[in-house]
């Protein structure tokens, strides 16, 4: 009769453990759609932003590109000590710097422009 108890137990314990095993695994297959999801609309988000940053660059460069004393460089490249999380700051602090880029080279005088 305890033989019969044990492997009525062990039985109960395979059936709990393979059932958990099917949820754990639903669980599982849900975290990693959703964490593929989440690595594709970053990667949409660092498109889009290398893309402006690209825009600005030759935006500004357009502005220097009259000006015989001074050499572009290499468009910067990504920054490896950006946060993620503060994307919107750094692109919305561009179009300022910019702007003052253009008035600095409108206040040149026309030699220097030259």
């Amino acid at each position: 009769m305890r033989y019969k108890d044990i492997i009525a137990s062990l039985s109960r314990a395979d059936e709990d453990l393979r059932a958990w095993e099917r949820t754990r695994a639903i669980e599982l297959e849900g975290a990693i759609t959703d964490a593929v999801a989440s690595v594709e609309a970053a990667r949409e988000r660092e498109e889009r932003a290398t893309q402006r940053a690209q825009h600005w660059w030759r935006m500004a460069a357009d502005n220097v590109s009259r000006l015989p004393w001074l050499e572009l460089d290499e468009p910067p490249g990504p920054s490896p000590t950006a946060r993620y999380d503060w994307l919107s700051r750094y692109v919305d602090g561009v179009k300022p710097l910019y702007n003052d880029l253009v008035q600095a080279v409108l206040q040149l005088g026309w030699r220097a422009r030259r």
